[in-house]
């Protein structure tokens, strides 16, 4: 490139010339910085509000107005004041099932062997319970066994009570060959209610009861707008909520444990179809009383198609005013190796980054920009030096850091410039210079003849 430059210099007069980053020549600095993580954030830390819309993006026809001319909707009827809170997340702690105790109201089946000796000696208890299916837990806890009398069993295991009874049996000189089962839960349930099908208890059993066992048990989960549901248990005086959409998005959600005692209940605050039609019974009550509901709505979509148009001539008189440049806009530009030496504009009412301004305007032309060399050029005007610049300095050979670029926000009057690669500049050089050497070979040709 010496060379070049050498020859193009003696031959020519002329040297080519290519754009980089380095301090200026009056002396002002221009202090290139890597872009890092820690870099991202301080460089975003600086103040910038996007520009707002005018409020006439935001006004919807029908909401009111006082423009001269339109004059005053008729009378709204009256909307209730529920609207959707907002939902917290607090959900169930994990716990893990403790093995199931039997409880009063539950039902055991005992079972014997079918043996004469057996069958004499347990008559009472076979002809009593076998029709009965088993025995019911008392309220103090036992179970009443002909010919043995009252048997604690009440919070024990099925394993605790089989050894219980075992060891009573045989105390009681009774064949102690039995099998003990559960066969009906009802000392431990689950109050499943609230924007259900069919609000029920559900039992506890042998096996864990999930929320969304229990949910299920109730019917499902019966909301319009699943977005305002919640899913509330009330355990122990403390109160877990869930959204409905996320309890239904998240299976950790739905196998929450439930517990003995607890309380499901599915509660919406805001009912969009309810609220609907409360306000066509209001629209209706108002029709009855003016006795004009078809003029009443006739009056109602008028006005609204005139605050329709009048919203969007004005909307047209931005757009025209900001394509005849009377609006002021914030821009970000372009220059070096990309696709378009442009201007970027920023957008209204959020941040662009550095990624938003390189591929909305093409990227950078990756044949001839080297995508070691990308910098955002920005004056310090928090300085007391107003000249002083910051180069902040992208490596895009690894496409990975990018990603930085898609967290750099822009701020109004940022350079976005891509340095030519080594090779363009040679390529660039030579192009100059030849047409050059062969203009003064040419000269010296014609002037020796």
């Amino acid at each position: 490139m010496a060379f070049i430059s050498v020859l193009a210099s003696a031959g020519c007069g002329v040297l080519y010339q290519s754009p980089e980053v380095k301090e200026r020549e009056d002396g002002s600095p221009v202090t290139v910085v890597p872009l890092t993580s820690a870099e991202v954030s301080r460089a975003n830390s600086s103040p910038y509000t996007p520009r707002a819309l005018p409020a006439v993006f935001y006004a919807a026809a029908g909401a009111g107005s006082s423009q001269p001319g339109l004059g005053a909707l008729p009378a709204e009827p009256y909307l209730p004041s529920t609207t959707p809170k907002q939902q917290t997340f607090r959900p169930l702690p994990d716990t893990l099932p403790e093995p199931y105790k039997i409880g009063v109201g539950d039902v055991l089946l005992l079972a014997t062997k079918s043996s004469g000796s057996t069958v004499e000696q347990l008559s009472g208890l076979l002809a009593a319970q076998n029709q009965r299916q088993g025995y019911t837990v008392r309220d103090d806890g036992s179970i009443a066994i002909p010919e043995v009398g009252p048997v604690q069993l009440s919070g024990l295991t099925v394993q605790e009570a089989e050894d219980r009874l075992f060891q009573v049996l045989v105390q009681n000189q009774i064949d102690p060959s039995f099998s003990l089962e559960m066969a009906e839960f009802h000392s431990k349930k689950v109050a499943v209610g609230g924007a259900v099908k069919s609000a029920t208890l559900v039992p506890i059993t042998l096996n864990k009861l999930t929320l969304s066992a229990a949910l299920t048990s109730a019917g499902g989960v019966s909301v319009r707008d699943k977005e305002f549901a919640v899913v509330r248990v009330y355990r122990d005086g403390n109160l877990y909520e869930m959204p409905v959409s996320m309890y239904l998005d998240r299976q950790d959600l739905q196998d929450k444990v439930l517990l003995n005692g607890d309380a499901v209940f599915v509660d919406t605050s805001y009912d969009l179809d309810r609220a609907v039609e409360f306000y066509k019974s209001k629209i209706d009550i108002i029709s009855l009383r003016t006795d004009a509901r078809e003029s009443t709505l006739t009056a109602l979509e008028t006005e609204v198609a005139l605050q329709r148009n009048s919203l969007e001539e004005r909307r047209d008189l931005f757009e025209l005013r900001t394509k005849l440049g009377a609006e002021k806009h914030d821009y970000v530009y372009l220059t070096g190796e990309v696709e378009n030496q442009a201007r970027f504009q920023l957008p209204y009412q959020q941040h662009a980054t550095l990624a938003d301004v390189l591929y909305s305007e093409g990227g950078f032309d990756t044949t001839t920009g080297d995508p070691s060399q990308i910098y955002v050029l920005r004056s310090d005007d928090q300085s007391d030096n107003l000249a002083a610049i910051t180069a902040y300095h992208l490596d895009a050979r690894n496409p990975a850091n990018m990603i930085i670029a898609t967290k750099l926000e822009m701020r109004p009057n940022d350079v976005v410039f891509i340095e030519e690669q080594q090779i363009t500049k040679w390529s660039r050089a030579l192009q100059q210079l030849f047409p050059s050497l062969l203009r003064t070979a040419e000269t010296s040709v014609l002037g020796a003849l």
